[in-house]
């Protein structure tokens, strides 16, 4: 002891010294600074700076400084947390936390933490304390616990089960941890409960009320039922609307149904869902898998009902009557269930062609439709003879039965028509043509039409086209007086069926009866028939001259242009004009075919192709040449064409002379005038002062279109003094900004607005100033023509 003493002081008095001594080479704070940046930068030295600058610090003492702050925090420690507490920036710590976590497998980074194998051992035991004293934890609850994830827990948790955790997990659900008391207590709970249930039960109405686990009570009970433990069976799979059914209720409910499906032949599915059935037609298709069933809406029926039904109409077809089949069926189908039923058995039987099904539930024989209708063959004579001979009386007039003709004649072969006019436009290509306008109309923007549906195509009835007159329907007997003597031939029919026989019957009654008529009335009229056509050939000789001579006119005019713009001016000429002197021939033809309308403008291309299908063959060739040239290009090759029909049609046309065609064109410039001074329409001002600017220009008329009112101004441009061109011009581009404006506000089609428009289309402008300027400027417009007819009055 007196040695140990010794020795300290001895120790004590060299530490005084050394203290006392003066230094022989020292250096300074800034000195030291220096020598370590140098030794850094040279890379002899590493270390890494404090957040303070005040001390260095090696990467193997920030390592250990980690796993002794990481143990004394006791095996859980955030990053973040190890900045503040070691001083040094976080990107050493993360990356020597990194270099840990890659060197012992003991230590792991989550969510930016370190954790070792003692903490997590020791949460385990934490875990396992929890989970004995409730039976079960969830790994949701662990993870608002420990804030940690759940795929880590769940993982870590499970290498722990047996070992520190004393339980297990869930097979269907790894989130859940159970003990095995709490296994066996919720095992035989289940067990007892469900061995005590006697009738289909909801099973999450059990679990709501006694607090099971869902994938424990669904493992449990799938398992009770394999093995046999339980008689019974779950509907439904592991689902919220999941039901058990026992065995006995089964039992029980199998029994019933057989035995109503025994006694009646069908089965209700409203009753059976009223017995607990949830879904009947899945059980039935379940429960008579060999028996032949037909389903319905409501019910379900089987072959006994159907044969009965099968027997009662094959005897009212065999015998030409009716039956209804609703008094044959139990009170409790419905008429919809009953028709159902009925269409069905029609198809098996095949025989819509035998029968109609009227009433929804009646079945009809044709023989017993063509008796009924038989009554009425006699009346029709009579009724017609009694229309021709109060003729005069204007109960039906010539005009009434020449219409009632024409329905008969079309009725007799619209569907051969049909037929023919669709295959005509699949081979010729014809499409819809431009019906009438007048020599000086504009073609003003209109919009697309929408195309027909399908029903509207097929349909037997050939629906009127706009502006075509529509032929008064001539009807043999309204429905009530059809019904009385429906009534009156069967009585023992109901009410119903009297109805609808009248309503079935009254279409054939009415074409039966204007053939009919067309018979009568084609024998009276054969008579007088000379006469009229005599006087209806000079009328159309006169009338087809006109349109021939006006038409020439035209082309000469058209010829003056340049190749594009003549083509365009002739198509227009062949849709207009052309178009109207073929129709009054077309129609000038039906009259004998008894097919005439009583406005020519109205025919159309495929009305004129269901007439040259009726005429005879030296007919046919020449009006289909004339009918084709209207789809084409040459005005020349029209005229020639219509040589050709004038002649078969039996007229010859009259040719035009010098003094003739001054008259047509002074007349034709006067009629332009007048359109002049009444319109105040700016597009139609401009259409009319152009083309009669070309007429005073070249003494040549002109038929154009909207579209071509650009060339005719660039035409007439060398022809008329410089500044009426540059109004023309001007009052052009407003024009076209209007026909802008409205296309956007309409949306209809697409509209051509000449060449101009190109620029156009695109700028913004004001469009209440421009209709102001129109408004100025249109006055002086229409004063390019009327002045100049004045100046050309005077010269006259």
């Amino acid at each position: 002891m007196a040695a140990d003493w010794a020795e300290i002081r001895r120790l004590a008095a060299d530490f005084q010294r050394a203290q006392f001594a003066s230094t022989v080479q020292r250096l300074s704070e800034r000195n030291c600074v220096e020598i370590v940046a140098k030794l850094i930068a040279d890379k002899q030295l590493d270390v890494i700076h404090t957040l303070d600058g005040k001390e260095y610090i090696t990467p193997a003492q920030i390592a250990k400084e980690i796993r002794d702050e990481l143990y004394v925090h006791g095996g859980r420690i955030n990053i973040v947390d190890l900045q503040h507490i070691l001083n040094v920036d976080i990107i050493y710590i993360e990356s020597k936390a990194n270099d840990i976590v890659k060197s012992s497998r003991e230590v792991q980074l989550v969510l930016g933490q370190l954790i070792n194998e003692a903490y997590l051992d020791q949460m385990a035991e934490e875990v396992n304390d929890k989970l004995q004293e409730a039976g079960h934890v969830t790994i949701a609850e662990l993870c608002k616990l420990y804030d940690l994830p759940a795929e880590f827990l769940m993982v870590e948790l499970s290498r722990r089960l047996g070992r520190i955790i004393n339980g297990q997990m869930d097979i269907y659900d790894r989130s859940v941890i159970f003990t095995d008391a709490f296994v066996a207590k919720h095992k035989a709970r289940i067990r007892g409960l469900f061995s005590a249930v006697t009738r289909p039960t909801p099973i999450s109405s059990l679990i709501s009320q006694y607090k099971f686990q869902d994938h424990l009570l669904y493992s449990f009970l799938e398992e009770f039922i394999s093995s046999g433990r339980l008689n019974g069976a779950v509907i439904g799979g592991r689902q919220d609307n999941s039901i058990y059914v026992p065995d006995i209720y089964s039992r029980t409910q199998n029994n019933w149904v057989d035995s109503f499906y025994k006694q009646n032949g069908y089965l209700d599915f409203d009753t059976l869902c009223r017995l607990g059935i949830p879904d009947p037609i899945n059980f039935i298709k379940r429960r008579y898998k060999s028996s032949s069933m037909t389903m319905l809406k409501a019910v379900c029926v089987g072959q006994t009902i159907v044969d009965q039904v099968e027997a009662s109409v094959e005897e009212a077809l065999r015998s030409g009557t009716w039956v209804d089949i609703q008094p044959l069926l139990p009170s409790s189908f419905s008429v919809e269930d009953a028709s159902i039923l009925l269409q069905q058995l029609m198809r098996t039987m095949n025989k819509q062609s035998a029968s109609r099904i009227f009433g929804d539930t009646i079945v009809v024989s044709e023989q017993f439709i063509s008796s009924c209708a038989a009554p009425f063959e006699q009346m029709m004579q009579h009724q017609a003879e009694k229309e021709m001979q109060n003729n005069h009386a204007h109960v039906l007039t010539e005009e009434d039965l020449k219409q009632a003709a024409i329905i008969a004649e079309s009725m007799i072969s619209v569907k051969k028509d049909k037929r023919e006019d669709r295959r005509k436009k699949t081979s010729e290509g014809t499409g819809s043509t431009r019906a009438g306008g007048g020599g000086n109309a504009r073609e003003i923007k209109t919009r697309k039409s929408k195309k027909r549906g399908k029903k509207d195509e097929d349909s037997d009835e050939e629906t009127p086209s706009p502006g075509k007159h529509k032929p008064k329907e001539v009807t043999f007997m309204p429905k009530g007086q059809i019904e009385n003597i429906l009534k009156n031939h069967n009585q023992e029919c109901p009410a119903e069926l009297i109805s609808e026989l009248a309503e079935h019957l009254i279409r054939p009654l009415n074409k039966s009866y204007q053939e009919v008529l067309h018979s009568v009335f084609t024998s009276s009229a054969s008579s007088t028939s000379g006469a009229r056509r005599k006087k209806t050939v000079k009328e159309l000789q006169e009338e087809v001259s006109q349109f021939h001579n006006n038409i020439k006119l035209f082309e000469k005019g058209a010829k003056l242009f340049a190749d594009d713009a003549q083509v365009q001016l002739e198509k227009h000429l062949l849709k207009t004009i052309c178009t109207d002197v073929s129709n009054l021939l077309f129609n000038f033809m039906a009259g004998d075919l008894m097919m005439a309308v009583e406005t020519y403008t109205s025919i159309t291309s495929e009305l004129r192709l269901k007439i040259l299908a009726k005429l005879a063959e030296e007919s046919r060739g020449p009006l289909l040449k004339l009918h084709n040239s209207l789809n084409g290009k040459c005005i020349e090759e029209f005229l020639s064409i219509l040589d050709d029909v004038t002649e078969v049609c039996g007229i010859m046309l009259r040719r035009g002379d010098k003094k003739k065609e001054r008259q047509v064109l002074f007349q034709h410039r006067q009629a332009l005038l007048e359109q002049v001074k009444a319109t105040e329409d700016p597009a139609l001002v401009l259409h009319l002062t152009s083309v009669l600017l070309f007429q005073l220009s070249t003494q040549h008329m002109l038929h154009a279109p909207g579209k071509c009112v650009p060339q005719i101004i660039s035409f007439v441009s060398n022809r008329i003094p410089e500044d009426q061109y540059k109004l023309l011009v001007k009052y052009q581009g407003l024009v076209v900004k209007q026909l802008i404006d409205q296309h956007r506000k309409d949306k209809g089609g697409d509209e051509d607005f000449g060449e101009c428009s190109n620029v156009e289309k695109d700028t913004e402008y004001d469009v209440e100033a421009v209709r102001k300027e129109l408004q100025e400027l249109t006055p002086f417009v229409k004063d390019l023509v009327l002045k100049a007819r004045k100046t050309l009055v005077t010269e006259e």
